[in-house]
């Protein structure tokens, strides 16, 4: 009953909405965020409210997840999940390269951290190199690590300019 409820609720929104707004908007998408409801309603504060009930019917979640309804990968969100990801996989050769200021594993940290010139992966390097004794020890879990490398990198006015995704 509920799943009927469901389907009959979804297309009575899906042709509600294609009544209200015919045209796609290519950009972005409103307050009620990605999905569907983004494809669909025009971006006005009223609309954004039956864009909303829209993408609350597991629309917006397949589009998060599947990048499509507006819904990017290329997101803040998903930088800073990937930079723990990261960090947690690799922690052990991080751990290492740091030590040494150099590595393939460090390169990519520092990527990730939106280092991408070869002068900010290597100013990346030697800062991971010369705080390693700060960034480092016994107590550190991968996430104090990844807030630890974003503060110094902060601190360090050529990184903080060179290194976009702090």
């Amino acid at each position: 009953m509920k799943n009927r409820l469901l389907a009959v609720l979804s297309v009575t929104a899906l042709a509600g909405a294609l009544f209200v707004s015919p045209r796609v908007e290519a950009k972005g998408y409103g307050m009620a965020g990605c999905g569907l409801g983004s494809l669909i309603i025009k971006n006005n504060d009223i609309s954004q409210i039956f864009a909303a009930t829209l993408n609350a019917t597991g629309i917006q979640t397949f589009g998060i997840t599947s990048g499509t309804s507006n819904c990017s990968s290329d997101g803040i969100v998903m930088k800073e999940k990937a930079q723990e990801l990261f960090v947690t996989v690799n922690y052990e050769s991080l751990e290492q390269e740091m030590a040494l200021g150099k590595g393939e594993k460090l390169n990519t940290f520092a990527q990730l951290l939106g280092c991408t010139s070869d002068i900010s992966s290597a100013q990346f390097g030697k800062m991971a190199k010369d705080k390693y004794s700060s960034l480092i020890n016994s107590d550190t879990t991968p996430a104090l690590l990844l807030s630890a490398v974003k503060s110094e990198v902060r601190k360090n006015e050529s990184l903080a300019k060179s290194c976009a995704l702090l």
